[in-house]
């Protein structure tokens, strides 16, 4: 029986997101002290791991302040609110992701059916965006690579290789947009777009 591709967003990202929705909301104001890392995770019923990158989203962004023993402090109202709307568009394409990737399963065979839902969420992405306008690259994460365990930004991936990773296959789950905190395992499939010579960039890059 074929397994389906399910398609999510980073669960940092997901709390992140629903944090800033909250200061807009004006639900948290600015100066408020909210939760320390070790409350939001039993908030969300999350690791420590995945409340502290959900605050580091949102520290790299100006939105909240986290000082070790004084909790996370919000500092920007106006911040919180533009990181919101820019997220009104990406919702909208992740609404287009499940319409896809509901169909999976009903048509042809999961490698077949999995290309062109990726090719068509590619194809509809660019209508909301004006960069990034190409075919996507794809390459196996092996046991040779150096940085497993690592994450996209750790490893400075973007400036070491020009190419921007769109989307992770992990087993049967495809991560969009992972973020500077998703982190590389032997066996996973990484999407990526750039310039032509992107590929080898990276092939030489993760030494594959």
């Amino acid at each position: 029986m074929e397994k389906k591709i399910q398609i999510k967003q980073p669960k940092y990202q997901v709390i992140a997101e629903d944090i800033a929705a909250k200061i807009v909301e004006k639900k948290y104001i600015v100066g408020e002290k909210i939760y320390a890392r070790s409350s939001l995770a039993s908030q969300y019923n999350v690791s420590s791991e995945t409340a502290r990158r959900a605050i580091a989203v949102l520290q790299d962004l100006n939105i909240v302040e986290a000082t070790k023993g004084s909790g996370v402090v919000i500092v920007s109202y106006e911040n919180a609110a533009n990181y919101v709307q820019r997220l009104q568009g990406v919702k909208s394409i992740r609404d287009l992701q499940k319409q896809l990737t509901d169909s999976i399963g009903k048509q042809i065979d999961e490698l077949n059916n999995f290309q062109d839902t990726l090719e068509e969420m590619v194809n509809r992405t660019s209508r909301y965006q004006s960069i990034n306008p190409f075919v996507p690259f794809q390459i196996d994460i092996t046991e040779q690579c150096p940085y497993l365990s690592k994450n996209i930004g750790e490893i400075n991936f973007w400036q070491q290789t020009g190419a921007t990773i769109i989307g992770i296959k992990k087993d049967h789950e495809l991560i969009v947009s992972p973020g500077p905190y998703a982190t590389i395992s032997s066996g996973d499939t990484l999407f990526f777009i750039g310039k032509d010579e992107c590929y080898s960039n990276v092939k030489h890059f993760l030494q594959l």
